[in-house]
């Protein structure tokens, strides 16, 4: 009895001892992430086609374990199972590719330094993947690798065993490489051009790699020859090969450095690791992570939600990556991707507007203030540079993709009170020529530009691709034009050009089909629609995806299906048509396409950035109740902290930065007004802490796996019922009290009253 009574106290304090616990912050925020989340992926199927960035937020370099080939954009993949390297990277995705490359690899035994003669076996059972410090158990070389990062440099550490035969490759890669040993000073310096595009002619990256412990042998080669007497080599591929007599055990430490302005500059960024040992260097690291990671505290969810939550917000923290060094001043001075100058001010690249102005970057505007105001920068310097936005750079303009949408990340940052830091004449003088003319690029300025000014939208049959998808994005980017041109008391003209110009997405309307289709410069639609058609006038997607691409004007599009009733039935049927498909646009199946297939979830395809918004259109229709399912069903089936843990490509933080979003509870739907549009929170508790000294309180204490309803909330105490927060109220700080219930409530959200912005209900 005295025994059963023992146990009962214990189990009592231990329970409250574990209650205690788990009330308290987490600090250690970093150490929940999976880099590794999103890599199982490969060209026909993604599941993030992501690859484990070892680097700061934001940092300018970053470096990875290389298990591709030289050039492959997949150079990271969950399931293969030899390392060829450890890389500095600035790849933004396989399409892109990389630029700014290199690669070293610890060896031992002969010297081998063909990528597929080096490469060794490894285990994930024998690899540590954090943001801030990677470690690899290197089988057939019987070498542990180490890498931690700082913005422009790393710290790698080398375990060797016994031998005399220790050895590091250096590979600067094809396509242009210089390569240079300095005995004396432990020191090898060189540069790689090796790029996928998007740069100038004089493009470099200039690296520096110094060593804790002298060389006793060195060798240097080009293509296949090695050069066992030769300190020096420029080629079409060249790398050097240093040599150590090493004890078991022995740890061999190197920082590396690179810039793309000079092999001085690389010097001077060599001084961000200092004297610093390796585990200073990544004691460092860890800290700045937790820092930035600190500004969102989330409690009150499964293990597994709370990993996929922070490694989400680790990738939305990756891009648009730091294109900026600092000079011998501490002077902010950047090579320009766009005319090969070394000019003061800040620059940022590696992005893809078209999937970052959905949620990366309202993101940036709720958290990150400040980093967004010099990102804001770096678009000015940018178009300065260029004469056109970068509406995809990497790290100068790439023909990718569609749509003009760097005037919805502009706009969206001005209207949130993002103001000092930059000049917004000069942006908005460059998102006006977006809207007069055609960019060198069919993915800068705007594609059809002279058709969709005069007509109105840009026509399916005057050759020119995507163009339905074009359209309802340049409507969309109107409309934040037009929010934007109000702010700044542009001509009355001007204003209302642009409010025309964003009711263009009634030009696609079918009120037959109930959908949008692309129209003949004749104003006939085109022949022969098929709903389900990949590509041809949309983007990646169908019309059954890019039908809801009316941000701005949900209401428009409620008015043209018929009213309330016919929109959620429209909505519904995302869900219920089977996914079926024509891929002829392409001729073969994309990976987008067989990523919705397999998902179960009708013709929804989450895996791509169109119809990500989607859900939360209940809203405006006062069925949130719907929402709040779809929200929870797809933050429970589509994201898991695995390799396989996307359904569909990550893209520079926007697939992230949805989850990011929704798992709060609210999410940007339209960028450019001042709203977010009402889910539901998938915590217990959620605090953000606001740049400005604020904090947002999100708390949910019923919420569970059943519990997925609002029955109701409360804004700072007061009973409120909009569908919809006010991004300047939470920037005063609030307190957000969620009731959750496992029924939905059917009452509450339903009065029009209670719909999120729409421009066609918005008062004058």
């Amino acid at each position: 009895m005295r025994t059963s009574r023992l146990t009962l106290i214990y189990l009592v304090w231990a329970t409250i001892n574990s209650l205690a616990q788990s009330t308290e912050p987490n600090t250690n925020l970093v150490d929940l992430i999976n880099p590794l989340m999103g890599t199982a992926s490969k060209p026909s199927l993604s599941t993030g086609n992501t690859y484990p960035s070892i680097s700061l937020p934001w940092g300018m370099n970053c470096w990875m374990p290389q298990t591709g080939k030289m050039g492959d954009g997949w150079a990271y993949t969950y399931d293969a199972d030899k390392l060829r390297g450890f890389k500095q990277t600035h790849q933004p995705s396989p399409w892109i590719n990389d630029y700014g490359q290199f690669a070293i690899m610890p060896i031992t035994g002969k010297i081998r330094f063909n990528e597929d003669e080096r490469a060794s076996w490894f285990s994930h059972k024998s690899e540590i993947a954090k943001p801030y410090y990677y470690k690899v158990y290197l089988a057939d070389h019987d070498v542990i690798t180490e890498i931690s990062p700082t913005e422009r440099a790393a710290a790698l550490r080398f375990t060797f065993p016994e031998t005399e035969e220790a050895h590091v490759v250096i590979d600067a890669l094809d396509k242009g490489s210089s390569i240079k040993i300095i005995p004396g000073e432990n020191k090898i310096i060189g540069y790689t051009t090796k790029n996928s595009g998007g740069v100038p002619a004089n493009f470099k990256n200039y690296f520096i790699i110094k060593f804790n412990k002298p060389f006793a042998n060195t060798a240097t080669w080009h293509g296949k020859e090695l050069a066992l007497k030769d300190f020096e080599q420029t080629a079409d591929h060249v790398g050097a090969v240093i040599s150590f007599k090493t004890k078991k055990g022995e740890q061999v430490y190197a920082q590396v450095a690179s810039s793309f302005i000079s092999p001085e500059q690389a010097e001077r960024n060599l001084a961000e690791i200092g004297n610093d040992s390796f585990d200073v260097v990544k004691d460092k690291a860890k800290a700045i992570w937790n820092k930035e990671l600190s500004r969102v505290s989330a409690e009150g969810g499964t293990d597994d939600q709370l990993r996929t939550f922070y490694s989400c917000l680790y990738r939305t923290m990756l891009f648009p990556r730091k294109f900026y060094e600092l000079d011998a001043n501490k002077k902010v001075v950047h090579y320009s991707p766009y005319n090969g100058e070394v000019l003061p001010g800040y620059m940022f690249t590696d992005n893809g507007f078209w999937d970052t102005f959905r949620a990366a970057f309202p993101l940036l505007n709720l958290l990150q203030p400040t980093m967004n105001a010099h990102i804001m920068e770096g678009l000015a310097n940018a178009y300065k540079e260029s004469g056109f936005l970068p509406e995809w750079a990497s790290p100068g303009h790439r023909d990718c993709m569609v749509g003009s949408n760097s005037a919805s990340i502009i706009a969206d940052a001005y209207l949130k009170g993002i103001r000092t830091g930059y000049d917004i004449n000069t942006l908005y003088d460059a998102i006006l020529k977006n809207t007069q003319t055609e960019g060198p690029l069919s993915s800068v300025g705007r594609k059809g530009a002279s058709y969709y000014n005069r007509l109105g939208y840009v026509p399916y049959d005057v050759k020119i691709n995507e163009n339905a998808a074009r359209t309802l994005e340049y409507a969309y980017d109107d409309f934040t034009i037009y929010q934007l041109a109000k702010e700044l008391k542009r001509p009355q003209s001007e204003i209302d050009l642009f409010a025309k110009r964003s009711q263009n997405y009634r030009n696609l309307f079918d009120p037959g089909t109930k959908l949008m289709r692309g129209k003949n410069e004749n104003g006939t639609f085109q022949a022969l629609f098929n709903p389900f058609k990949w590509g041809d006038a949309f983007t990646e997607g169908n019309s059954w995806h890019y039908t809801w691409s009316v941000f701005h004007d949900v209401q428009g599009l409620v008015d043209l299906m018929g009213g309330r009733k016919e929109f959620t039935k429209m909505l519904d049927s995302v869900f219920v048509v089977p996914p079926v498909f024509d891929d002829s646009y392409y001729g073969f199946v994309i990976h987008e396409i067989r990523e919705m297939q397999i998902m179960n979830m009708g013709n929804y395809a989450h895996g791509n950035q169109p119809i990500q918004h989607m859900i939360y259109l209940y809203n405006y229709a006062g069925q949130p109740w719907k929402s709040q399912y779809w929200l929870r069903e797809v933050m429970n089936r589509m994201y898991q902290p695995t390799p396989d843990g996307y359904c569909g490509d990550e893209d520079n933080g926007q697939t992230s930065a949805w989850y990011v979003f929704s798992a709060m509870g609210f999410y940007p739907v339209c960028p450019g007004t001042d709203q977010y549009v009402l889910g539901a929170p998938l915590f217990k508790k959620v605090a953000l802490k606001l740049e400005n000294g604020k904090t947002v309180a999100i708390n949910a204490p019923g919420n569970n796996a059943q519990n997925r309803y609002v029955k109701t909330l409360t804004v700072n105490g007061k009973p409120y019922s909009p569908n919809w927060l006010s991004h300047k109220g939470l920037m005063q700080g609030a307190t957000l009290d969620f009731q959750m219930t496992n029924n939905p409530d059917t009452q509450r959200g339903t009065k029009v009253s209670d719909f999120p912005y729409s421009l066609s209900s918005a008062k004058p």
